[in-house]
C-alpha cells in the first residue's frame, strides 16, 4: 500500500521558532544573579530553561506562572524557550539559568562529560516515546527493527530506541538509522519504516491528518504502536535540573529550589484538574498548536505524570536505576553510548522535592489518585 501526504504538518508550530527564541535569547542576557539586593516584598528572580517551544508538554510551569503560584513563593520565573539550539543542560551548567528541563539520558552524558547537575523533581514519571509503523508492515516490536529504515530525532532523543535494541540482542549496525524532522512527514510519505513519536504530540499529528486514500482522517488502527514504556529500554524524560554545587553551598538556592517546587506542584495539579484552561494558557503562551492538538497535548502528558502514588516528581529508584542501565547498554550506529560510568550519587536527589510536598500539606493534592483523563477528539491539522 502506498501512504502519502500533500500536507506539511506542524507548519504553524515552527513558524513560531525563531521569533520565541529570539525573544528568550533578548531577555536572557542578563547577569544570571538570581537573588534581589533589595529588600521587602521584591520578588526573586528565577530563570527556567524549557527543552523545547512552549505547548503542552510544559503546561505546569504556564500555569504556575498564569495563576500566580511562583509569586506566591516570592518568585518571579522567567520561561526561556528552546527551539533546538539551546541545550537546556548546558544553559543550567554555565550559570545562564537556575532550573532546567530535560531528559535523564541526556542530562546523563553532560555529567560524565563534567557538568554537575541534580535531579531535583522526576515530573515525567512514565515514558512517553512510542515507534510507529503502518498497520499493514512486519514492524510490530523492536525484535522486527533489523533491515528496516527506523526513524529518530536524534539529540539525545535516540537512548531509548538503543537501549530496547540492546535489550533484545540487535546490533544497531542491522538497522538503518534515519535522522527524522520532529513531525510525521517522512514517514508519511514512505520514508520511513517506523518512525519516532510522542503520545503528546508526533502521534497527534497522524490522527489529525486525512488519509489521501480515503478523505477521512487516519485513525489508530491505521498504525502499529511500540511503546518504550512497555520495553526494558524505556527511559525517564522531562525532570527538573538544579546546579548541584549551588544547591550544596547556597542556602539561598536551597530555599529558592523548594518555593520553586512547591509552585511547580501547583502548576501541575491545576493542568490535571483544568485541562481545557490549561490548554488556552500554553497556547496564549506561544504555543503555535490548533486548539484540538493543544488539549490532546495536555491530556497526554498529564497521563505521563498522574496518578502520581509517592508524590508529583518524587524519583522513582528503580525506574532511575534502569535508565542508566538502558544508557551504560545502549550502543547506536556508530558505536557510541550516552555514558560509560555509573552518575555521580548526587546526580538525582528527593531531598527537595519530599520537602515541598511536605510544606504544602493537605493544600494540594500530590498524588493525584483519582485522577482520569478526558477524552480528546482531534479535528483536521489540530484546529
Amino acid at each position: 500500500m502506498k501512504h502519502s501526504t500533500r500536507r506539511g504538518i506542524a507548519a504553524g508550530a515552527f513558524a513560531l521558532s525563531a521569533a520565541l527564541v529570539l525573544a528568550a535569547c533578548s531577555s536572557s542576557d542578563d547577569s544570571g544573579d538570581t537573588g534581589s539586593d533589595a529588600g521587602g516584598d521584591e520578588l526573586t528572580e528565577v530563570k527556567l530553561q524549557l527543552q523545547w517551544l512552549p505547548q503542552g508538554q510544559f503546561a505546569g510551569y504556564f500555569a504556575a506562572v498564569e495563576n500566580g503560584y511562583f509569586e506566591e513563593e516570592g518568585l518571579e520565573v522567567e520561561i526561556i524557550p528552546s527551539g533546538g539550539d539551546i541545550v537546556p543542560q548546558d544553559a543550567l551548567a554555565n550559570g545562564d539559568v537556575d532550573y532546567a528541563i530535560a531528559w535523564v539520558p541526556k542530562v546523563l552524558g553532560s555529567i560524565e562529560a563534567g557538568a554537575n547537575l541534580t535531579n531535583i523533581a522526576q515530573i515525567f514519571q512514565r515514558s512517553g516515546t512510542l515507534q510507529v509503523s503502518w498497520a499493514d508492515s512486519d514492524i510490530s516490536s523492536v525484535a522486527d527493527f533489523e533491515g528496516k529504515k527506523i526513524g529518530s530525532w536524534g539529540f539525545g532523543n535516540e537512548w531509548e530506541i538503543f537501549a530496547a535494541m540492546a535489550a533484545e540482542g540487535l546490533d544497531s549496525s542491522t538497522v538503518e538509522i534515519i535522522t527524522q524532522d520532529f513531525n510525521m512527514n517522512a514517514f508519511l510519505q514512505g520514508d520511513i519504516d517506523a518512525a519516532q513519536a510522542m503520545t503528546y504530540n508526533e502521534y497527534a499529528q497522524l490522527l489529525e491528518t486525512p488519509n489521501p486514500d480515503t478523505g477521512e482522517l487516519y485513525t489508530a488502527d491505521d498504525f502499529n504502536v511500540i511503546s518504550y514504556q512497555d520495553t526494558v529500554g524505556a527511559m525517564l524524560q522531562d525532570a527538573i535540573w538544579a546546579d548541584t554545587e549551588r544547591l550544596e553551598s547556597d542556602a539561598e538556592y536551597e530555599e529558592m529550589t523548594i518555593s520553586f517546587l512547591k509552585a511547580v506542584i501547583k502548576g501541575w495539579a491545576f493542568v490535571r484538574d483544568n485541562p481545557e484552561e490549561a490548554s488556552s494558557i500554553t497556547i496564549a503562551a506561544g504555543s503555535g498548536w490548533g486548539p484540538s492538538h493543544e488539549l490532546w497535548m495536555v491530556n497526554e502528558t498529564n497521563k505521563l505524570i498522574w496518578p502520581a502514588p509517592a508524590g508529583i516528581g518524587v524519583i522513582d529508584e528503580a525506574a532511575w536505576d534502569q535508565t542508566v542501565e538502558g544508557a551504560l547498554s545502549a550502543v547506536n550506529e556508530v558505536g557510541a553510548s550516552p555514558i560509560t560510568t555509573e552518575p555521580p550519587a548526587t546526580a538525582w536527589s528527593n531531598q527537595y522535592i519530599e520537602q515541598a510536598i511536605a510544606e504544602l500539606g493537605d493544600e494540594v493534592d500530590t498524588t493525584g489518585e483519582s485522577f482520569s483523563p478526558i477524552e480528546v477528539e482531534l479535528l483536521e491539522g489540530g484546529n
